[in-house]
């Protein structure tokens, strides 16, 4: 459905800034003053709920009046009247239908509702036209095995009027990975509006995310987990394979397009990329999301359609995140007949975990959430917020497009030529993820990719960077820190994350003139350098002869101090705990138990049983550290989950390593000898806004 923007009311949001009172010479010297932020460009206005609404949002569509129509975990439908008004009015919720079970997707088409139930795609009809749905009509239906994780999504609408659903696979705790119980679970399937199915594509884990981008090509989003290193969205077209091997235990069903069986996909842990070179049905992701990076547990996925109405991001992609409660920026380009692309952080701060965005009939998006069961960082249990375009320009990498010979960076605002010509203000880094059947993956094979030289346009709208050690198949995070416009400010976001599948064709930067000035520059300094080498050295020895004499005059002995990961018990203990803990997981992200109480200075042996469908840790921290110590671990990028998600602070006593589902770890403390409430904490991005314990430290 084609939506109409109203470009009266999209024009008037460019003057909000005026309309404040504050002259443009007196905003452009207060805006040098205070460092952009998110809020500057994209307001958020959060819909106000009736009590008697839980509006824990699965699917959303918009109506032709501009109204919207929203499916809710708890099987209703709502249609929610004049929800872009602002003041003291507010929006009218009226039930449009109810009894459905579990819809996660919603669309509507020709005067009807179409939602997807775990079970069952259902056309809704108002015959009467009294508001209310009538008719509840099976188009098609499909078998579940009662798992708690075969969740459904859709429909998407094809140019042929038939529909796409995705079907989740569901989940083994005993096994500790997915599994299609049933048939078509993980798959994808068209369906006719009168009710016949033909099986798409294969390979989905949990497609929760799904929408055409400007080409009206299908894609779906996946998140993390067994085959899926990181979240990633792909393009679908019929007969793929798309990485999860569970779902292939359908092709020899009638009407499978694929003939591939489990046992022929390999279990290496080696890049997604370089597999499909040797198995032709794989198809290697379009983009990638850094887990803990750009999101945990990728959603919703929405093309940019209003022409400018929502800014300078026309034909791009925005894609949810449920986890996180944010928003990434996608722009796709296709080279050599294949996808690839770039995506950027965009807005972050919503108020419980995204799983579908829409348009409004004003250009504004509308942004619906649920937490109930799955936690986000947003602490409200559902949501309904609408963000508004202010009007003004961000300054921003607007999109990265690959040359033959490294990465185009075209800004939504002129750059200093001076700034932006510098390769010192760039930083390239190409990693990937192992494709393996276990959950998720560290960040592996990351190297430096050298900006030998930069090229910067003469309208200062483009800089190309000349880059080396670029290798297909890999994610390269492109950094432009050093970077800012002529103004002087900073870039709103200076990170994006490019997925190279194909290098294009076309002309090649020399560097000959780059390696030129690089080699003179290093000359001079290394002739600097061994100057203050050498005058280095000869303070490092006084200094260290310093620190022996002092040492050997106040030498004590001392205990031997534990690791914080300290998996074997200490000799000295005598093969005696004073207490043991036994510590598992509940869903919705906690921990089992909520509270335990040790003795200070006790000896602790702590097993920890991660029996949940994702990966965890534990990590003891100081009293009223939790956030503190989760954040660190957030920005600790992309060695964070090489790292377990440890940052390296006092504030942490102890911790299990990160821990695949289905598994355990068994470490020994010391408790703090100083009483008071300690905290144990998942440092997973995301989790540990929720996931906490306290740990009760008594005399």
């Amino acid at each position: 459905m084609k939506i109409q923007f109203n470009k009266k009311y999209i024009a008037v949001l460019g003057f909000c800034g005026l309309l404040a009172g504050i002259q443009p010479s007196q905003a452009q010297e207060q805006s040098m003053r205070v460092p952009d932020t998110e809020d500057d460009f994209y307001k958020m206005i959060s819909l106000p709920v009736p009590e008697d609404v839980i509006l824990e949002v699965g699917g959303m569509a918009t109506l032709p009046d501009g109204s919207l129509a929203i499916c809710t975990r708890r099987g209703e439908v709502w249609v929610v009247s004049s929800p872009n008004i602002s003041g003291t009015e507010k929006p009218v919720f009226k039930r449009f239908a109810t009894g459905l079970h579990e819809p996660l997707g919603l669309a509507y088409k020709d005067g009807d509702i179409y939602v997807t139930q775990r079970s069952e795609l259902t056309r809704l009809r108002d015959t009467n036209g009294d508001g209310q749905a009538d008719v509840y009509e099976k188009i098609y239906s499909w078998p579940l095995s009662g798992n708690y994780h075969e969740y459904s999504y859709g429909p998407t609408f094809l140019p042929n009027g038939n529909m796409l659903v995705t079907l989740n696979v569901g989940w083994s705790n005993s096994l500790g990975h997915g599994v299609s119980l049933v048939p078509w679970r993980g798959w994808t399937l068209e369906i006719t509006p009168d009710g016949e199915m033909t099986p798409y594509a294969a390979g989905m884990r949990s497609p929760a995310g799904y929408g055409m981008n400007a080409a009206g090509d299908f894609f779906y989003t996946e998140n993390q987990g067994d085959w899926v290193g990181s979240g990633r969205i792909s393009h679908v077209e019929r007969g793929d394979f798309l990485g999860n091997a569970e779902s292939l235990a359908w092709t020899d069903l009638p009407g499978s397009p694929l003939d591939l069986k489990p046992e022929e996909v390999p279990n290496t842990g080696e890049p997604m990329y370089d597999v499909a070179q040797r198995v032709p049905e794989l198809k290697a992701p379009a983009v990638w999301l850094p887990h803990g990076i750009l999101g945990i547990s990728t959603s919703g996925f929405l093309n940019d359609n209003t022409e400018g109405g929502f800014g300078p991001f026309a034909n791009q992609v925005f894609v949810g995140d449920q986890g996180q409660s944010k928003i990434m920026r996608v722009d796709f380009e296709k080279v050599n007949g294949e996808y690839q692309g770039v995506v950027f952080p965009f807005r972050e701060g919503f108020s419980s975990g995204i799983l579908r965005m829409v348009w409004g009939n004003d250009a504004s998006m509308f942004v619906g959430m649920t937490s109930r069961g799955w936690s986000s960082t947003g602490k409200e249990l559902f949501s309904l917020q609408r963000l508004v375009w202010t009007g003004r320009m961000p300054f921003e990498m607007q999109t990265v497009k690959a040359k033959p010979d490294g990465f185009e960076i075209e800004f939504t605002e002129p750059v200093n030529k001076d700034l932006a010509e510098d390769p010192a203000s760039y930083k390239v880094t190409g990693f990937s993820y192992k494709y393996q059947a276990a959950y998720g993956s560290p960040v592996i094979n990351n190297e430096a990719c050298d900006v030998i030289g930069v090229v910067v346009s003469e309208d200062g709208m483009k800089a190309r960077l000349l880059v080396d050690n670029l290798r297909l198949g890999y994610i390269h995070e492109i950094t432009a820190e050093g970077v800012e416009n002529t103004a002087g400010k900073k870039l709103l976001h200076n990170v994006g994350y490019y997925t190279l599948n194909n290098l294009p064709e076309g002309d090649k930067i020399d560097p000959a003139p780059f390696l030129a000035i690089r080699h003179a520059k290093h000359m001079e300094m290394m002739r600097a350098d061994s100057i203050a080498r050498a005058q280095a050295e000869l303070e490092a020895k006084a200094k260290a002869a310093e620190d022996k004499r002092k040492a050997a005059a106040a030498a004590k002995p001392v205990a031997p101090k534990l690791a914080k990961n300290t998996t074997s018990m200490p000799a000295a203990w005598n093969g005696e705990a004073d207490i043991t803990i036994n510590m598992g997981t509940k869903p919705g992200l906690k921990f089992d138990p909520a509270q335990v109480q040790v003795k200070a200075g006790s000896k602790v042996k702590l097993v920890f049983n991660n029996v949940d469908d994702m990966l965890h840790n534990l990590v003891v921290v100081m009293p009223g550290t939790a956030i503190e110590v989760g954040e660190q671990a957030m920005k600790m990028g992309l060695e964070g989950q090489q790292k377990n998600y440890i940052p390296n602070t006092s504030k942490v006593l102890a911790n299990t390593v990160l821990l695949q589902p289905n598994t355990s770890e068994t470490i020994y403390f010391m408790a703090p000898t100083e009483p008071g409430e300690y905290t144990y904490v998942c440092t997973v991005p995301g989790h540990f806004y929720t996931m906490q314990g306290t740990l009760k430290v008594v005399k």
